[in-house]
């Protein structure tokens, strides 16, 4: 398999290139970049390898914006975008050619190289055959392959996900073999893998592999335990995980939906029980919640993060139907915050269409969808800072001292005006807050 055209190379990395050469090393763009420069796919990263130490590649760029986070890789800035160049390496230490790096890559599609000069490409271990016949294989030895960096068992997975390739045999045998072993990698490692495979167009795809190859037992267990479990026909035709499945791969490609949809009934098997021949699942989503923020704490995610996701979580269970007022519409929203409700809408969209059938709450939904809409695009107080008067204001009329009195007067103002948005008015306020006094 050749360039199905002549690839576009970016001036930057062929400035790399150039300047590295001109200093008497070997320099190749390695890695992924070929691999989808022969797929005709977008080229996301540009990594460069050369036969350069890393002090002597920071002499050679010396004018231009660099970084050195890896102890081996230096990352050149431009434009606002990150080249990688690496010096050519073994398991451990530098190597001494382009052919000796190669060998130690993850996978034969990834372990190829390219010389723009000479239009010419590197595939010692098979690459080009592996893309042709859609296969994910570590190269040469796939134990050592993956002793040498344990991740790579789960970089499998993300990169068959990624380029709806298979995992070969051995590679995938090797995978299951060894798979105890993503227990030991850096957490935060695991976590930016795992969103990488989340951010695939089919997530459901890297789940059911790592399911199968064990992957998942070693770091996200909880998520086993709705495998097989069976939900309420009425409602659900699928399992729980098979739901869950269905959820990720319905939303957007949006990190705080797709971990939601992961995360949304994780705590279900947990709080299942049969009642009168029926599997009921109360309080599932505020241990869901609960639960999804200790995994993601586990795998280092921000707090902001945490939060974002247990909080669309621990509300995902709505209740809507046609005899809500507006001002129970109005607490939903207060609820789960106005920043947050597209999120939420579409999130609860694509549970509902996970469930495999045609669900009357769907119509509910699309008639909730547009009362919230109609609020929204009206100035909305949901918050006591979004009222007419503040905790001043309050002091002022009721003769009272700071303390938590007056963010409980605030509150008792902010449900008024919940009821009655017309309220929030500061001479209204103010005749509500002159009723408490007497």
């Amino acid at each position: 398999m050749t360039f199905q055209e002549k690839p576009k190379i970016p001036v930057f990395v062929l400035t790399i290139l150039n300047r590295l050469k001109k200093s008497g090393h070997e320099a190749f763009i390695v890695g992924g970049a070929v691999r989808d420069m022969i797929m005709s796919r977008p080229v996301m990263d540009w990594d460069i390898t050369t036969s350069a130490a890393p002090e002597k590649i920071m002499t050679i760029f010396q004018d231009t914006r660099h970084f050195a986070l890896k102890h081996d890789t230096v990352t050149l800035v431009a434009d606002g975008k990150l080249y990688e160049v690496t010096p050519f390496k073994t398991a451990s230490e530098y190597g001494t050619s382009l052919e000796e790096d190669l060998g130690h890559r993850d996978f034969t599609v990834n372990a190829m190289a390219y010389e723009p000069e000479k239009a010419v490409t590197i595939d010692p271990y098979g690459g080009r055959k592996d893309i042709e016949r859609k296969l994910v294989r570590a190269v040469d030895n796939p134990r050592e392959r993956f002793l040498e960096d344990p991740l790579r068992l789960l970089r499998a997975v993300r990169v068959a996900v990624d380029l709806r390739f298979k995992i070969e045999d051995e590679t995938q045998a090797v995978v299951t073999e060894m798979a105890d072993q993503i227990a030991g990698v850096a957490k935060e490692r695991v976590r930016d893998e795992l969103m990488k495979i989340l951010m695939c167009p089919r997530p459901s795809m890297g789940f059911n592999l790592m399911k199968r190859m064990a992957l998942l037992d070693f770091f996200l267990p909880e998520l086993l335990e709705g495998y097989g479990r069976k939900q309420n026909p009425q409602y659900h035709r699928y399992t729980i995980f098979k739901h869950v499945m269905e959820t990720v791969d319905r939303v957007e490609a949006d990190p705080v939906m797709r971990l939601t949809a992961l995360l949304h009934d994780i705590a279900k098997p947990r709080v299942r029980e049969k009642i009168a021949g029926r599997f009921r699942f109360y309080g599932h989503e505020e241990a869901s919640a609960d639960l999804a923020a200790e995994m993601m704490g586990r795998l280092k995610f921000s707090n902001d993060m945490v939060g974002q996701v247990s909080h669309l979580i621990r509300h995902h269970m709505i209740g809507y139907d046609s005899k809500w007022g507006d001002s129970a519409v109005r607490r939903l929203i207060r609820r789960v915050g106005p920043e947050n409700m597209d999120r939420f809408l579409a999130f609860r969209r694509a549970d509902l269409l996970a469930h495999g059938i045609e669900d009357v709450q769907m119509p509910l939904l699309t008639e909730l969808e547009g009362r919230v809409q109609k609020m929204i695009d009206k100035p909305l107080a949901v918050t006591p800072g979004d009222l007419a008067v503040n905790g001043s204001t309050v002091m002022e009329a009721l003769n009272l001292s700071p303390g938590p009195r007056i963010g409980k007067i605030l509150e008792q103002l902010m449900e008024k005006v919940i009821d009655h948005p017309s309220w929030n008015t500061r001479e209204k306020l103010l005749a509500l807050l002159a009723e408490m006094k007497t």
